[in-house]
């Protein structure tokens, strides 16, 4: 027997999975019967609209038509003799009366002299005395009224007069009917008449069952007929029929067709079956889905658990971690202050070398390695989540605040800093820790993941491979880095602000000015001048290396186009050199300033080696083969292992200040500037000494065999124009110049 909470489970999962397909099928179903029916009566309408708007014109048609019959016999010549000049009755019943009857079927015809009195009347196609006209002189006079009111048309000198004439609808002797009345005049203008004082002859046209009988043959209405009332009957559809003044005269009735009804009549049964099978076929599926509903229930727990965990490692994800730190937090503030929480935040160091070296899925072994020994280390009872990549977090609760969160870091740093065992490689590791404590007040999850990482960055930019303690200073230094960021944003987009400085650089054996290092150099309105050591760093972060790079090395061109066989030395960085369009925009620069590819020397740094990217080596390739000079800057502070300059074959090692600052008489730094000058020349590399500040350094390094000299000894960062004066000076020495002004 099943436990009483897993049934109810199960039905509440059946209901949760089975009453929105329900639901969905029942809406959709719906939906489906309103659009259909939503359909049938829009084609219906619109078959509607389309019978009234074809009435319209057949009945205005009819209408112009009776004016154009009636003009066949008013425009003659003979019409105006036997009608005015002397009134013949047989005439005019043979050729107007039985004639308009026979041929068009009009249904009385009235002869009325030039005050409007009959002189001639038909009905139906006999000839009555004409005081029958009273039956239909009103509805006619109205017409006669409006011809006597008309002012003809204009006629061309000496050509036939032109009709006057106007219709309308009317009830006539009870019945709808279309009424013409026509000035009768000569059609070859050989009969003058006065202008209003011509005869009249009127056509009634009844709207009976005759015109309706002809209206269904021709034009397809299903038992039309005219009435002076509107039809109620819900199957015929009625169009009215208006007068010129717009009143109502009669309507006309039909049965309406109904093209969307009888499509449905014809698809209603198909329709009723595919919406018998859907019903089975739902039927069979929600008796299978509450067949399957625990195995269904089984998936959804190992997907939660799945959701919750890192596939790779196990181990909690990003969102679990999240939901548990908040609900320590929670249960932190519920039991007092004695509890200590502490927040670390673990990043892998190299492990993108060992990654691209290795591959991934030696990557893939490593981090699970990793997550095993700092499992190892800080035990079972400590939360250990893997946030995505090589970036890991612990979260160390005390509930008596005694725990040494210092010592399991430096356990956690020693344990990754052994080598690892991948498909016969040793992978040699390091990691960076930022630490947060948050013993006393209230604490946010979103704020200490924060500082956290804020403390993960300084331990990363002090070295790597070691613990930081997030401080308070941490955080206004990072506020500090996104000002810089901004106004330096700023700054490169105006022209203001950053400026080039160029130091001298000095042939170590004549003392003369060879050459000058590019420098860039920010003074900021507000801030004064900006030391390079604190934006270079936010500009490399942040991306904006690039455009900084690119404006500093295009003035350095445009300096060096001016001073032919001088060396320009310009700083770039790793960023601009793993730039596949790097190479291009240094041509580019070169040809738009005009500077020769010989003169230009580029200072690149130890980590660009250590990279090992194939893009960053293709274009020191590139460089040394259009004549570029390569330097090594800083060398001596890194790993400086030579079997770079073997891969990677540089023109000149820049000997760091560090080195320089030292040296003295009997002093350690004379024997390791020595055999770094010494291997570099028997690798045929020339090497400078930077920071060179008293002459005593100097001595000694022209005695070691330096080739160039640079430092405040001779000059620090002077302008372009400064620069281009020195160059310019036939002496061409900084230090001969020195010496005379402090004598």
């Amino acid at each position: 027997m099943q436990p009483k909470t897993s049934t109810l489970e199960r039905w509440q999962f059946s209901a949760a999975v089975l009453l929105p397909v329900v639901l969905a099928l029942v809406i959709t179903a719906a939906a489906v019967l309103g659009f259909v029916f939503w359909s049938t009566a829009n084609i219906d309408e619109r078959a509607l609209e389309r019978q009234s708007a074809m009435f319209e014109q057949v009945i205005e048609a009819r209408r112009i038509r009776l004016e154009h019959e009636l003009a066949s016999v008013a425009v003659r010549d003979d019409t105006v003799v036997n009608t005015r000049l002397m009134f013949n009755v047989n005439w005019v019943d043979r050729n107007l009366g039985k004639w308009m009857y026979e041929f068009f079927g009009h249904n009385r015809i009235v002869v009325l002299d030039a005050l409007a009195q009959p002189l001639y009347m038909m009905e139906d196609g006999v000839s009555v005395e004409p005081r029958t006209y009273r039956h239909i002189a009103s509805p006619v006079q109205q017409l006669v009224n409006r011809v006597r009111a008309t002012v003809p048309p204009s006629i061309v000198p000496g050509g036939p007069p032109k009709p006057v004439s106007v219709s309308d609808f009317a009830v006539v002797e009870g019945l709808p009917a279309i009424i013409s009345v026509m000035t009768i005049v000569s059609d070859t203008g050989a009969v003058v008449q006065p202008s209003g004082t011509e005869p009249l002859i009127v056509a009634v046209q009844f709207l009976n069952d005759d015109t309706a009988s002809q209206f269904n043959n021709e034009y397809l209405f299903e038992d039309g007929h005219f009435s002076l009332v509107r039809s109620t009957g819900p199957d015929r559809a009625t169009h009215p029929i208006l007068n010129a003044a717009g009143r109502f005269v009669a309507f006309f009735d039909w049965e309406r067709d109904r093209p969307g009804l009888m499509m449905l009549r014809q698809t209603g049964p198909a329709l009723a079956a595919a919406f018998g099978v859907a019903a089975i076929l739902v039927f069979l599926l929600l008796r299978q889905l509450r067949r399957s509903s625990a195995a269904l229930e089984a998936g959804r727990r190992h997907a939660e658990h799945q959701a919750a965990h890192d596939r790779l490692t196990g181990l909690p994800n990003r969102m679990s971690f999240d939901v548990h730190l908040a609900r320590v937090l929670t249960d932190r503030q519920g039991m007092g202050m004695g509890m200590q929480l502490s927040l670390l935040m673990l990043d892998l160091d190299r492990f993108k070398q060992v990654n691209d070296t290795l591959g991934h899925q030696a990557g893939d072994e490593l981090i699970c390695a990793v997550g095993q020994r700092i499992r190892a280390v800080v035990g079972p009872g400590v939360m250990i989540a893997r946030l995505g990549g090589d970036e890991f977090a612990i979260l160390a609760v005390s509930r008596d605040g005694r725990q040494d969160v210092a010592a399991m870091a430096s356990a956690i740093i020693d344990a990754i800093g052994r080598s690892f065992d991948l498909n016969h490689f040793k992978a040699h590791v390091g990691v960076s820790i930022g630490i947060v404590n948050a013993s006393g007040g209230n604490a946010e999850p979103r704020e200490l993941v924060r500082k956290a990482d804020i403390a993960l960055y300084e331990a990363k930019a002090g070295g790597r491979n070691r613990a930081v303690v997030y401080e308070e200073h941490m955080n206004e230094l990072l506020q500090l880095q996104h000002t810089i960021e901004g106004e330096l944003r700023e700054a490169l987009l105006r022209d203001d602000q950053l400026s080039v400085a160029f130091q001298p650089l000095i042939d170590q054996r004549s003392r003369k000015v060879i050459g000058a290092e590019a420098l860039a150099r920010w003074h900021h309105p507000k801030y004064g001048q900006i030391s390079p050591a604190r934006f270079i760093p936010v500009a490399e972060n942040t991306g904006l290396i690039e455009a900084l790079g690119e404006f500093v090395l295009r003035r350095a061109c445009e300096l060096g186009a001016r001073a032919p066989g001088r060396t320009i030395a310009v700083n770039i960085s790793p960023t601009q050199l793993r730039n596949p369009r790097f190479s291009v925009q240094v041509f580019d620069i070169l040809h738009q300033t005009g500077m020769r590819p010989v003169d230009l020397e580029l200072e690149i740094t130890e980590s660009i080696l250590l990279d090992d990217e194939h893009v960053s080596a293709q274009n020191l390739r590139t460089f040394r083969a259009a004549g570029i000079h390569i330097a090594l800057d800083d060398f001596g502070t890194g790993y400086s292992s030579l079997s770079y300059l073997k891969r990677y074959p540089v023109d000149r090692i820049k000997i760091d200040r560090s080195f320089v600052s030292q040296l003295s008489e009997g002093h350690v730094s004379v024997a390791i500037t020595q055999a770094i000058v010494t291997l570099a020349h028997a690798m045929e590399i020339e090497v400078t000494a930077e920071g060179v500040e008293s002459e005593e350094q100097a001595v000694i390094l022209g005695r070691l065999g330096c080739n160039t000299l640079q430092g405040f000894l001779f000059s620090g960062g002077v302008v372009a124009e400064r620069i281009t004066a020195i160059f310019a000076d036939k002496a061409n020495s900084l230090h001969r110049r020195r010496r005379t002004k402090a004598a």
